[in-house]
């Protein structure tokens, strides 16, 4: 404390009386956050009791990691501590969201041994914001069903659904699937097999058809193919030709095997596969067996 009865305090008493360095308080004091309160005869910075308390609360506020420009609205009057801390939380989150993500990349690229870059490509595909991620899932679906108004509803509705984010934690596996997926939605090749099969599904719906026909004809044919294969009932078989005609009934062989080559081939099963890891449903079985059965047996009939 100076001596001359005003009590106040030159910054490096106050320094000694906070625990703080005086290059600390200077620097907090030049950018508006602590003013001081009056100047000596010799020009140096004053600062009064109140001014310990502001250096207590800007120290507080700092170390909960908030920015000095935050802190001079605190102490202007200008928003409430609630009010930047729920912000700061906030900040957090997506913070701590995106270590988490870095992590698991991290995670990824010691468990596979990637190249440096294979680690920047996850890298710049996992830390990708959510908006973003939700764009490059969204444009992919809104491609699919551009003016293709006769597509079964439960259809649209389970692709556009499939929108996928990561999780908050993603482990290694979810941000693989999620580094393979983004690449193959984003595949003009894949984009066309995957419009070729919604083109086919728009083609051959009765629009009198109950929605979710297109899904539920799939899951018959699916379950053919394990029956068959389980009985040992061979695709080129003369049985095998009658399990077709009681599920197809009036329906055209040929149409059908079109659209089953289309729908069934490894590429569009691996889609099937990420969608289930990223979403952390595990791996499903693509049904490789099982429909590659009908689509012989369907082959086999033709050819008859």
């Amino acid at each position: 404390m100076i001596d001359d009865g005003t009590g106040l305090l030159t910054i490096g008493e106050l320094a000694r009386a906070t625990g703080l360095t005086v290059r600390t308080i200077r620097y907090w004091s030049d950018e508006g956050a602590l003013p001081p309160v009056a100047r000596s005869s010799g020009g140096y910075r004053l600062y009064d009791a109140a001014s310990v308390a502001r250096l207590e609360l800007i120290r507080t506020l700092r170390e909960l990691g908030l920015g000095l420009n935050a802190v001079r609205k605190v102490l202007a009057g200008e928003t409430t501590v609630a009010e930047v801390a729920a912000a700061h939380v906030t900040a957090l989150d997506a913070q701590i969201s995106s270590l988490k993500v870095t992590r698991a990349v991290l995670s990824s690229v010691a468990r596979r041994g990637s190249t440096a870059e294979e680690m920047t490509l996850m890298n710049k595909l996992a830390r990708l914001s959510a908006a973003e991620r939700k764009r490059i899932m969204e444009e992919f679906v809104e491609e699919l069903f551009h003016g293709l108004d006769s597509v079964d509803p439960a259809i649209q509705e389970r692709m556009r659904s499939t929108a996928v984010d990561l999780p908050q934690e993603p482990t290694p596996e979810q941000v693989d699937a999620w580094v393979e997926l983004a690449e193959m939605v984003q595949d003009p090749e894949f984009r066309a097999q995957m419009r070729e099969v919604v083109e086919f599904n728009a083609a051959d719906r009765d629009h009198a058809a109950a929605a979710g026909r297109s899904v539920w004809f799939p899951m018959r044919l699916l379950r053919l193919g394990a029956e068959a294969r389980a009985r040992g009932i061979a695709p080129e078989s003369p049985e095998a030709a009658a399990l077709l005609r009681e599920v197809l009934g009036d329906g055209d062989p040929a149409a059908v095997l079109e659209r089953m080559e289309s729908a069934s081939n490894d590429r569009l099963a691996r889609y099937r596969e990420l969608l289930s890891t990223v979403k952390g449903a595990g791996t499903p079985s693509a049904h490789r067996a099982e429909f590659g059965w009908v689509v012989a047996a369907l082959r086999a009939g033709a050819d008859r």
